[in-house]
């Protein structure tokens, strides 16, 4: 009997230690299922044929208004899922692409990235999909993507509207530059653990759940797979792009009415392991940058969340959407 407990036993925490566990990941996540249909558009750019991923999701009764989601550097089209249902219930069509070098679009072994070429490739995409006027929404990179967006084609935008974005400090002045073969270096090293250490302490202030954990598996999910240095090369591409193109510079010129939403607990900023604690100590304020950043944009409202780190949209969803709401129903 005590033969047979044991091997229950053993049998029952192997299988919780598999669930626990993120799986093999293809390069563009073809074995990885997003909440709606995905779509592609070709693009070619710099010498090659690219495609990129997008999910654009139409109301039952729709209001005439279409929002554009764009992600954050570790994250993809699919964490959207609750936002876009939610906005869909209130009558808006959803465009949310997966950019170059992301989520199910293409990995480029050479590419120049920049926030315009972004901005371009996500413009070609609304443009074959006959949209003419936007609201555009960036979380964390996608921050500094929806602002540069806005900056490029403020004809076509209705609304901005920046959750917890990156940028609103320039790190370049604070921390030493870090090659993209040493970005390229720490990114090779990355493991489930590590990406969970990370988010745990930076974005939830050491809470961890499955809703958190579903996004730091699919992360370690590349690293299983024997492709991964060519998505360690591209999110080294996009560091370098972070560090060296700040916006915050040109938050003075932005037309569109904007609202930030401002977790006020989050203290991300890139580099942190670079520099001196003292130094350290005054990065990723955002209960500070927050308040910077909305008398930097002229016509512009704060929302601040408070008990919230850098995902509003996933960690108090409710705090996040219904400001987002109303500020679209204007």
């Amino acid at each position: 009997m005590k033969k047979l407990s044991l091997l229950l036993f053993l049998v029952f925490g192997i299988q919780i230690n598999a669930q626990d566990q993120p799986k093999n990941l293809n390069i563009c996540l073809e074995n990885y299922e997003y909440p709606f249909t995905v779509r592609f558009i070709n693009l070619n750019e710099q010498k090659q044929e690219l495609e990129m991923a997008y999910m654009y999701i139409q109301p039952e009764n729709s209001n005439g208004k279409t929002v554009l989601l764009l992600h954050g550097k570790n994250f993809n089209g699919a964490y959207w899922e609750t936002t876009i249902n939610a906005l869909k219930d209130e009558g808006f069509a959803v465009l949310v692409p997966d950019q170059i070098g992301f989520g199910k679009s293409s990995k480029p072994a050479h590419f120049q990235y920049s926030f315009q070429q972004l901005a371009l490739n996500t413009k070609k995409l609304i443009d074959t999909l006959g949209i003419e006027k936007i609201n555009v929404l960036g979380h964390s990179m996608g921050g500094m993507l929806a602002t540069r967006f806005v900056l490029m084609y403020p004809e076509i935008t209705e609304n901005l509207i920046l959750e917890n974005p990156i940028g609103l400090e320039d790190w370049k002045l604070k921390i030493p530059y870090v090659s993209i073969h040493d970005w390229y270096t720490q990114e090779l090293q990355k493991d489930f653990e590590g990406i969970k250490k990370y988010q745990q302490e930076s974005y939830y202030d050491g809470e961890w759940n499955e809703e958190y954990a579903k996004w730091a598996k699919l992360l370690a999910g590349w690293t299983l797979n024997e492709e991964y240095p060519k998505i360690a090369w591209n999110a080294a591409l996009t560091y370098d792009m972070i560090l060296t193109q700040p916006v915050l510079y040109e938050f003075n010129k932005v037309e569109a009415p904007t609202l930030l939403i401002i977790g006020t607990r989050d203290r991300t900023a890139l580099g942190k392991n670079l520099v001196s604690e003292e130094i350290k100590a005054g990065m990723g304020l955002y209960a500070q940058l927050g308040k910077e950043t909305a008398a930097k944009i002229p016509n512009s409202q704060l929302v601040e969340i408070p008990d919230t780190g850098h995902l509003p949209h996933i960690e108090s969803f409710q705090q996040f959407i219904s400001p987002l709401i109303a500020f679209l129903k204007k």
